[in-house]
């Protein structure tokens, strides 16, 4: 059976899944059947726990294919998840992408709220509620993964890349910014296929996937969450077939609010430091982000 020996680590709401289906549609490259397993970062609650569930999303993968992985946008924020990688594949390879934390931050929000792990439709309201949610209160029903409501904490991706350079060594790293890709998916696309050491596949287009969407009816996603919770807990596996036809009806496409400018400025001051942080790790000046 073939494993992994390569992963798309994050960040969340910077172009992973486009990356990631580009990717699966490599011939020499196979991408997980599961489209984000999470099994490393042990500090999440998993869906996936044994090995041999895990390895179960690889068993398509062939001799053909020089490149085998998958994309867990949550193992960058994790505190666990890259040590746990380099104890199962030391010589594996980890792809991270980097957005804008100010367009980044309200961007995952929308996406907490698409998914039903949030329930506060408004991202100002959300952001403020930060701290009081670190304390266990005005937390969701059902919330079985709260850290992903610090979107402060989430979106300090040069905290997070800092971590990663302690733990892996930086030759098994590549990094990509969005608004490099935004500008030449081309190129960065190419760079991707030289860090995996496949072959340019002769791909010209590059579709955006995982654009920003919203339900129709917004308690769906959160009934599917506690199906789900309750399946995990007696150990069910399989069905929701019908669900998945439901939730393709309860989408639609959205176009975000802007937000007010003294709260951009208060969301730059925010991450000013950081972002100065993930400039110097990348070695390029991004105060453009927060200026």
């Amino acid at each position: 059976m073939r494993k992994p020996n390569f992963f798309i680590v994050g960040a969340p709401k910077c172009g992973t899944t486009s990356l990631a289906t580009w990717l699966g549609q490599h011939p020499e490259i196979f991408m997980s059947s599961a489209k984000e397993p999470h099994f490393f970062n042990t500090d999440d609650k998993r869906t996936v726990e044994t090995v041999e569930h895990y390895e179960r999303f690889f068993e398509n993968a062939s001799p053909v294919h020089r490149a085998v992985g998958e994309a867990s946008v949550w193992y960058l924020s994790s505190s666990q998840a890259a040590s746990q990688i380099l104890g199962y594949a030391p010589d594996a390879r980890l792809i991270v992408m980097f957005r804008n934390p100010v367009e980044m931050a309200p961007a995952l929000h929308a996406e907490m709220l698409y998914t039903g792990i949030e329930n506060v439709k408004d991202f100002i309201e959300a952001w403020h509620l930060q701290e009081e949610r670190r304390r266990g209160r005005r937390l969701p029903a059902f919330c079985w993964v709260p850290r992903r409501l610090y979107y402060g904490e989430v979106c300090s991706l040069g905290a997070q890349l800092d971590r990663l350079l302690s733990k892996i060594p930086a030759r098994q790293i590549l990094t990509i910014v969005l608004d490099d890709v935004q500008r030449d998916a081309r190129q960065e696309y190419l760079r991707v296929l030289e860090f995996l050491g496949v072959a340019d596949d002769g791909r010209m287009e590059f579709p955006v996937y995982n654009a920003a969407k919203i339900r129709r009816w917004a308690f769906l996603p959160r009934l599917t969450n506690v199906i789900l919770d309750v399946k995990r807990q007696l150990g069910i596996r399989g069905g929701l077939g019908l669900w998945t036809l439901i939730d393709s009806a309860n989408q639609m496409g959205r176009r975000r609010n802007s937000l007010p400018p003294e709260f951009v400025a208060e969301l730059k001051r925010y991450f000013k430091e950081d972002v100065v942080r993930l400039g110097q790790l990348l070695r390029r000046d991004l105060n453009v982000w927060v200026t």
